[in-house]
């Protein structure tokens, strides 16, 4: 449920986290996509439910995953997360990071920001609203106070990296989506949401204990 136009102060306070949905846009004839691109996002198989293809006439090309020279203090393996821009990085060696799209808090003061580590890793996680959505939105949320089994609907898709600050679960998440075509943009309750095969390619490239930065956002970036 919890880390890009460009995407934290360590002492923000913790909202919420959520998965708030968007409207689906009509698919569009696009044009011929690079077999590359076609194939990364394509189907995942070997899972224990459904990962289907992204259509990527959905997203924009900017949120595509790529290897990018990217400059920063951050040592290698540190995730950093830039709001306004829509993107998320892993730090790698040399100068260069790999890049991905992400969906942010649709409120500038929904989202995390300042330093955090991967506290918990899990594969097709249960999904429970915060006691904060749900009472904002009860009718949405209070039918899943009890948890959402994990599965093609779950809102945190097939992965989800947890955010901690020592021992204590800020309540945001790295997670997948069920809606694709949100990457890209302010939508969610706090969480930072992947395209699913984003986050499962990221969670293979992490263990527990990573170090995570979150950029301080500007509104309505």
């Amino acid at each position: 449920m919890i880390i890009s136009r460009r995407l934290f102060v360590a002492a923000a306070p913790v909202v919420l986290t959520g998965c708030a949905t968007g409207p689906r846009p009509e698919t569009a004839i696009g044009p011929q996509f690079d077999p590359a691109y076609l194939a990364m996002y394509g189907e995942v198989t070997g899972e224990p439910y459904p990962v289907p293809a992204v259509d990527l006439s959905q997203v924009d090309e900017r949120f595509w995953r790529r290897e990018v020279r990217y400059q920063t203090r951050e040592q290698p393996g540190t995730i950093v997360v830039d709001p306004n821009e829509r993107h998320a990085y892993l730090v790698m060696e040399g100068g260069r990071a790999m890049r991905y799209g992400v969906g942010v808090g649709k409120e500038e003061g929904f989202n995390l920001t300042g330093e955090a580590t991967i506290g918990r890793r899990a594969e097709w996680p249960r999904w429970t609203p915060t006691q904060d959505m749900i009472r904002r939105e009860p009718e949405r949320y209070g039918p899943f106070s009890a948890g959402m089994p994990p599965g093609p609907t779950n809102p945190l898709g097939p992965r989800a990296l947890y955010l901690y600050r020592g021992n204590r679960d800020t309540l945001y998440r790295l997670h997948g989506t069920t809606e694709p075509w949100t990457i890209g943009t302010m939508v969610s309750s706090g969480c930072i949401r992947f395209m699913n095969q984003d986050i499962i390619d990221l969670y293979r490239r992490v263990p527990t204990g990573t170090r995570a930065v979150i950029l301080p956002g500007t509104a309505g970036a």
